[in-house]
Order: C-alpha cells, then structure tokens, then sequence
C-alpha cells in the first residue's frame, strides 16, 4: 500500500482517540489559561472527568467510548472557557462603568444617556 492510501484509510476509519484525547487536553489547559477554575470551576470540573474517563477508556482499549468521552471533555472545557472569558469581561465592564461615574461625579458631568 502507498502511503496515500494509508493515509486515506485511516482517515475513513474516523478519528484517532488518542488525537481525540490530545484536543480534549488543549481544551482543558485553554480553559485552564481563562481562569475557569475561578470563572466556571463546574464546567471545567466535568471536562476534566471526562478527560480521566476518556484516558481509561483508551487504556481499556474501548475506542469509540475514548472518543467519545474525550469530544465530550473538549466540549465541557470550551463550555468553561468561553463562560470564564465571558464572566471576566463582564466584570471588567462594570469595574470601568464604575470608574467612568465616579469620574464624571468628580468633574461634575452628567451621565450620558
């Protein structure tokens, strides 16, 4: 066989679940880098379970729950990622609104409507 057609095969026969697992675990660290621990401690809770799952299942030799498993950790983990970003900049938000009406107050200037 070619390397071509080796290629071809393995790509037909869907996904690598150690692939799989590898993308699940750049989720969690990408989650981990926003602060989800602070920001979405749940979410990133139940995509590092099914992290752990995913790596016994492998190691269980159940692949297609490997999979399975780790698409569901990469899930839960750009679930927490994007729900700690979004509480960050919200808290961000109302920390500067803040700081603009304690701004206007002292220079006396009326808010904006």
């Amino acid at each position: 066989m070619t390397l071509l057609t080796l290629s071809s095969f393995a790509a037909a026969r869907g996904p690598l679940p150690a692939q799989e697992i590898d993308t699940a675990q750049a989720a969690v660290l990408r989650a981990e880098r926003a602060d989800a621990d602070q920001y979405a401690a749940e979410g990133l809770l139940r995509a590092r379970m099914a992290l752990t799952q995913a790596q016994a299942l492998l190691a269980a030799k159940k692949t297609a729950d490997a999979i399975a498993q780790a698409q569901l950790a990469a899930a839960e983990a750009d679930y927490a990622h994007a729900r700690s970003l979004d509480v960050r900049l919200a808290s961000d938000l109302q920390q500067r609104k803040g700081e603009i009406a304690e701004l206007r107050q002292r220079l006396g200037v009326e808010a904006a409507p």
